[in-house]
């Protein structure tokens, strides 16, 4: 990551703290691509997307789902944000790459280490089991109304206490 900021200035000529702030940027889009997938989950997808996103809940032989395009549509939103930045990797740019970043990181916790789409790795990592766990309390309801545990990266303690799953 460090070899790509260096370059990143070298070649475009950034100063430091253009650098600094586009960090911040990236860091916080993480972080509020948290929350928002948590809103859209809770009632988007949950809700009027239903119709899609109820592929995630029932048992699949196939290694796509319908639920699959809503990665595709955040994927090109980020592309498209990086593209129209490509030639100042300004603050659009680095919304893009905010957004890329929690992608790849929804992709691995959740599809591979969650869901075990492509069997990689365990963990006994107490964060890790514990976002498998409310997951696993998420999945326990597979219709669309009084679901639980809408987020990915941030696990309540109450869900997990209520809900024990082992």
């Amino acid at each position: 990551m460090s070899f790509v900021l260096v370059y990143i200035v070298l070649q475009l000529k950034l100063s430091p703290l253009q650098v600094l702030i586009n960090i911040i940027i990236l860091l916080a889009t993480i972080i509020l691509m948290e929350c928002f997938s948590w809103f859209i989950h809770k009632y988007l997808f949950h809700g009027p997307l239903w119709f899609m996103h109820k592929s995630h809940h029932v048992p699949s032989k196939s290694i796509f789902e319908w639920n699959d395009v809503f990665a595709l549509i955040f994927a090109f939103a980020s592309l498209y944000l990086m593209y129209i930045d490509r030639e100042n990797i300004g603050y659009r740019f680095a919304i893009g790459a905010g957004i890329s970043l929690y992608g790849l990181i929804y992709f691995v916790v959740h599809d591979w280490f969650v869901h075990q789409r492509i069997k990689a790795f365990k963990s006994k990592n107490g964060y890790l089991v514990s976002i498998r766990k409310a997951h696993k309390i998420h999945h326990k309801n597979r219709s669309k109304e009084k679901g639980k545990a809408f987020g990915l990266l941030y696990v309540k303690r109450s869900i997990l206490t209520k809900n024990a799953i082992d």
